[in-house]
């Protein structure tokens, strides 16, 4: 799916600023393409952009109505069902990351019919996808490994496409979830792909490209998470890794929601990682490690920081804090040949 831009990013009406996530996220990273905001009451949580109701945001020229929101069991409300009419009937596409899809609600379905727009499920991929096959594929790729869900994946994959960007490298972010599709304008929500597909979806996200360019793939699950361990496994697999970056939450015990299963140690998921890369790629490499260390303050993350790059011999970042450059600074040392 391609995904017209600028959008208008709607917000919801809960004071939870957890509810807007996703409209968060593309902001963050894609602000151009962001060009206003709406919010159906005051307590809304803002982005800090510009109020803007839908008639006049198709004046100044937004494409797409994002329901920049997430809530429990992913369902539309329907006194919005209106509202997403009006927008379709203005001429603007609508992108949703809800369970719930657009085109299984009626008025909302023939609004699109009538007037030609799309409507973007986002966790719903409609093309045909073919299984994994493990061919080699030409370029380089990199893919996030957590050893979590919630460690902050997507956001290091981003930073480093913006780093190697910034070094005048060549990077694609591949996104693999809702939020990621919304940025990058395109990509396959995988957590939502049939599970003998997803290392299908995954080589089609990142096909044969060029010997210098990178594509970075946006890691999901973990491979010791009981719950979501086959879409990492398919990731693993369909992305044929030469790069690995090892993503974690310093002071995590247990898998989220899960009080009763201790968080894997880091080196058994860095053995298992390697191990399992190593049947579609001979030579996988971790070239770094992304770790949040929000729960800790900047002086003890900085000791955190230097104490698993002494133990893992990686270099060892917190993204949000002080950004990926050492980690770039080791692909490239790690790779020099091929980058250059």
């Amino acid at each position: 799916m391609n995904i017209p831009a600028p959008y208008l990013l709607m917000l919801g009406e809960t004071k939870d600023p957890l509810a807007i996530k996703t409209a968060r996220g593309v902001h963050y990273w894609r602000p151009e393409k962001c060009l206003g905001q709406l919010r159906l009451n005051d307590d809304v949580p803002s982005l800090g952009l510009p109020e803007m109701d839908i008639e006049t945001a198709v004046e100044k020229g937004a494409k797409t109505f994002v329901l920049g929101t997430a809530n429990a069991g992913g369902v539309l409300a329907e006194h919005w069902i209106p509202m997403i009419v009006d927008a379709i009937e203005r001429g603007m596409h609508v992108a949703s990351g809800l369970h719930q899809r657009l085109s299984d609600i009626p008025a909302i379905a023939e609004a699109a019919k009538k007037t030609g727009v799309s409507l973007f499920d986002l966790r719903h991929y409609k093309e045909k996808l073919d299984v994994g096959n493990g061919k080699k594929r030409s370029g380089k790729r990199l893919l996030t490994i957590g050893t979590d869900c919630s460690v902050g994946k997507m956001f290091t994959t981003l930073a480093l496409e913006r780093e190697m960007q910034s070094r005048n490298l060549k990077a694609t972010f591949c996104a693999t979830g809702q939020t990621g599709i919304l940025v990058a304008g395109k990509g396959i929500a995988v957590d939502a792909v049939i599970s003998d597909f997803i290392a299908g979806a995954t080589e089609a996200l990142s096909p044969d490209c060029p010997p210098d360019e990178w594509q970075l793939v946006e890691g999901q699950g973990s491979l010791l998470n009981p719950a979501f361990s086959g879409v990492t496994l398919g990731l693993l697999h369909g992305s044929q890794p030469d790069a690995l970056v090892l993503c974690h939450e310093a002071n995590r015990e247990h898998i989220r929601h899960m009080p009763h299963m201790p968080i894997p140690t880091l080196q058994d998921i860095i053995d298992l990682s390697l191990k399992l890369a190593s049947l579609t790629n001979p030579n996988p490499r971790f070239v770094g490690m992304a770790i949040n260390t929000s729960m800790l303050s900047e002086e003890d993350a900085k000791a955190y920081l230097r104490e698993m790059e002494t133990t893992y011999g990686l270099p060892a970042t917190d993204p949000v804090r002080f950004g990926v450059a050492n980690i770039i600074d080791n692909l490239i040392d790690v790779f020099e040949e091929q980058v250059e």
